[in-house]
């Protein structure tokens, strides 16, 4: 087996030189760095992790908790773990994905265990029952989603009250006066899904002081329910005009109700939604959208992870970042006929 002492050789550098060169601990010129990197291709070396985390105290893995929720449209949840696994893989971390429903308990185990270096947390409920073993943890962790007491911690969100005005202010600049907002089922706003309320009550807020009518309703998470649940909605407010989605499963269906209902986009009804490009791209939806950013904000709360870890144990207050919203015109918000 190739050991680091064969690379060392081949890159005529010492072994110490050729293990400063893959690891980056210390400035090595690029010419020596690529001689080395050379060496690693032609004889097919793989650095042994279990060797290099007795010789650094690490294993170059970070942990990321998610949880597929029957309450939620598991695709959208699959944009922020390739943005983490994604980011990860380029900072050289592999990414170890816990799905289990016992986030806290898997938290405690895997933290005691030492097989990773830091942790990443979806799913970020108000209270969230992990956040105190995190704070334990000899490991750093960083947030997607923001928790009711972010105290010492990185977390990394959307801006969901700017997004919900955001969403109610296009809709009035088009001459909108009253519009449904479907938001995410009802168990996720008892779960503690601040992120739906946020949207919510701020839409709701901006909609009084612009003197629109607003409709506030909470759709399944799947079909065939929140196709019945957008009819439904649709059928008690036959005046509404505009539609505003917080909801993808929401989005995923409407396109069948429309077309069911001999409905055009945005020449019956305009509709604004809340997902990322790449989920837009996955059910061809042409509708306008605050980006969710998924992707950016898994890539960022990893960044803020590695950082940590090269920086070892912080009391550091949190960092709080709220990435502002940002709507991607496609083309569904027009003016009102009539």
């Amino acid at each position: 087996m190739v050991n680091i002492g064969d690379v060392a050789r081949a890159a005529g550098v010492s072994r110490s030189t050729a293990s400063y060169a893959l690891s980056g601990k210390r400035t090595i010129s690029p010419e020596v760095r690529a001689r080395v990197a050379e060496a690693v291709r032609d004889l097919g070396y793989t650095p042994n992790a279990g060797a290099r985390a007795l010789a650094t105290s690490r294993t170059s893995v970070i942990a990321l908790l998610g949880r597929f929720l029957s309450d939620e449209f598991a695709p959208a949840m699959l944009h922020y773990i390739l943005g983490v696994t994604n980011r990860a893989r380029e900072l050289g971390y592999d990414t170890l994905l816990v799905s289990e429903d016992d986030g806290a308990g898997a938290l405690l185990r895997i933290s005691a265990s030492r097989m990773v270096d830091g942790f990443v947390l979806l799913n970020v409920a108000e209270q969230d029952d992990r956040l105190p073993v995190l704070r334990g943890a000899p490991q750093p962790g960083a947030l997607v989603g923001l928790p009711g007491d972010p105290d010492g911690l990185d977390v990394f969100d959307l801006d969901f009250p700017a997004a919900g005005a955001m969403m109610v202010d296009e809709m009035f600049a088009h001459g909108h006066r009253e519009l449904i907002l479907v938001s995410q089922p009802l168990h996720v706003v008892e779960r503690g899904g601040a992120y739906v309320w946020r949207l919510a009550d701020r839409a709701r807020e901006r909609a009084e002081e612009l003197g629109i009518i607003l409709h506030d309703y909470n759709g399944a998470a799947g079909q065939p329910e929140v196709g019945r649940d957008l009819n439904g909605f649709l059928d008690a407010h036959p005046s509404a005009t505009g539609l505003l989605l917080n909801n993808e499963a929401a989005a995923a269906a409407l396109p069948n109700v429309l077309a069911s209902r001999g409905l055009t986009c945005p020449g019956d009804i305009s509709v604004v939604g809340r997902y990322s490009d790449d989920f837009a791209r996955m059910f061809s939806l042409s509708y306008s959208a605050v980006d969710s950013a998924a992707d950016e904000l898994g890539r960022r709360a990893v960044e803020a992870l590695v950082a940590s870890i090269d920086r070892g144990p912080s009391t550091s207050p949190a960092h709080v970042e709220l990435i502002a919203p940002v709507i991607h015109d496609r083309g569904s918000i027009a003016r009102p006929r009539g």
